[in-house]
């Protein structure tokens, strides 16, 4: 059995065929997919944050407006940049999110992706310590936002508040019980998996990830999450961690998904991100027993609990409905998953 959610990466443009012309229809158009999602028997609704793009960028608004317009699947991020975040403002955000949602927030972050500007996150008021890469900012960054979330008093009470206050010292509010444990780091590398292990948070890997070995993608992904579950059992952590992986997959069933999709989805790419060789992951599009054959022996997808399908936003919610449904009718319940 898996889980199994749609990544939205939120863009929207003008362009000829677009259903997302503007930032208002992203944001509308991805609450009703969400709603159409879960009336489907997704489990997941997760969107991607990136700044200064005309895509998704502000996370809680959306999530909180997600969880107040459904009841049972979980929604979340893939995922927010930490070198962006203040903490303490992210943590009553988060809480109150999650309170909306009625615990269902899984939130996933990470030191972030390369941006459309040169060090976007200065214009955001935050600088590298000395001696500090923009990566150490955000894993710094990261690692008070999970203390925060603990719920542990820290703030020395005014002797003359506006209102009464409880003993000792002082957390943030809302509070979110539970909300430490539903948060999720993005890792590229091996290294970065190892270290969320260690910081007790569960595990997402996406479409791409450092060429570690020369390896098909899948093959180091897999790798990648059976290290993470090593470092998991030796940091001695108690609950059972949750592993997610994202894939391109398109089942072709109609002739519109031929006409989008129906070429090959091909193999993996090799490229240069951030000055890092990544292996990126193939796309799946095929008629839904050649589908179903291709993704038996993708190893990465076997090792995660949680898939997520990277969709076609622009394309508009009938349609990714429709793609969700191929997925979950035609091909889960043959594999497993459901």
């Amino acid at each position: 059995m898996k889980k199994i959610g749609f990544l939205s990466f939120g863009h929207w443009s003008d362009a000829h065929g677009s259903a997302t012309r503007s930032a208002s229809d992203v944001l509308l158009q991805s609450i009703d997919l969400a709603v159409a999602a879960e009336e489907l028997g997704a489990d997941g609704a997760y969107f991607r944050v990136h700044h200064f793009a005309q895509q998704l960028g502000s996370p809680f608004p959306l999530l909180a407006a997600v969880g107040a317009k459904t009841r049972t699947i979980e929604i979340g991020t893939g995922v927010v940049d930490m070198r962006y975040e203040n903490p303490f403002y992210m943590t009553e955000n988060a809480g109150a999110a999650d309170l909306i949602a009625r615990g269902r927030l899984q939130l996933g972050i990470s030191r972030g992706s390369p941006e459309q500007v040169i060090e976007g996150w200065r214009y955001f008021g935050y600088a590298p310590k000395p001696g500090e890469s923009d990566a150490d900012m955000g894993r710094r960054h990261t690692e008070l936002f999970l203390r925060l979330l603990n719920g542990e008093g820290f703030a020395k009470p005014h002797p003359q508040p506006m209102f009464p206050n409880p003993p000792g010292l002082l957390r943030l509010e809302p509070h979110a019980p539970g909300l430490r444990d539903r948060i999720w780091w993005g890792s590229a590398s091996n290294a970065t998996a190892v270290w969320a292990a260690q910081q007790g948070m569960n595990l997402q890997s996406s479409t791409l990830k450092a060429d570690e070995t020369g390896e098909p993608f899948h093959v180091q992904q897999a790798r990648q999450i059976r290290a993470y579950r090593d470092a998991w059992a030796a940091a001695g952590h108690t609950r059972t961690p949750r592993v997610s992986v994202s894939r391109s997959i398109f089942a072709l069933t109609d002739d519109r998904d031929r006409a989008y999709f129906g070429r090959d989805g091909g193999g993996d790419q090799i490229g240069v991100i951030d000055n890092m060789r990544a292996v990126f992951g193939r796309s799946y599009a095929a008629e839904p027993d050649r589908l179903i054959e291709q993704l038996r022996a993708d190893e990465g997808i076997a090792e995660a609990d949680t898939l997520l399908l990277t969709v076609p936003n622009q394309l508009g919610v009938d349609y990714n409905a429709h793609v969700l449904d191929n997925i979950l009718r035609h091909v889960a319940p043959a594999l497993g998953w459901r």
